[in-house]
């Protein structure tokens, strides 16, 4: 697969709560990398590609949860077959949330 992002990828683990606002489905995840434009996560629901999902990132850093939106861009399977791995393309740059980010991997 080739790789077309502009901007770099930060491994961030971070619980996300997401919602399918086609359908109503919520859930949980857990992010894996983020960046500008996108994100990498970990969840038990099973999310198609082209899913445009809410979601609300849990960044420990005493703010509110950072709200975004996206489509799902790809899936697949763990070795937890439970498990998804999922691509999330952002509907637009989220500059700030990846500020945020950088600020706390800086402090800690």
């Amino acid at each position: 697969m080739e790789d077309n992002r502009v901007f770099e990828r930060i491994n961030a683990r971070f619980p996300l709560r997401f919602l399918d606002p086609v359908s109503g489905r919520e859930g949980e995840a857990q992010t894996v990398d983020i960046s500008a434009n996108g994100l990498g996560m970990v969840t038990h629901e099973s999310l198609e590609p082209h899913t445009p999902v809410e979601m609300w990132m849990r960044i420990p850093d005493q703010h509110e949860p950072l709200y975004t939106r996206g489509e799902i861009v790809w899936s697949n399977s763990l070795a937890d077959p439970r498990q998804k791995r999922l691509g999330v393309r952002l509907e637009k740059a989220e500059l700030m949330g990846l500020a945020r980010v950088l600020w706390l991997k800086k402090k800690n």
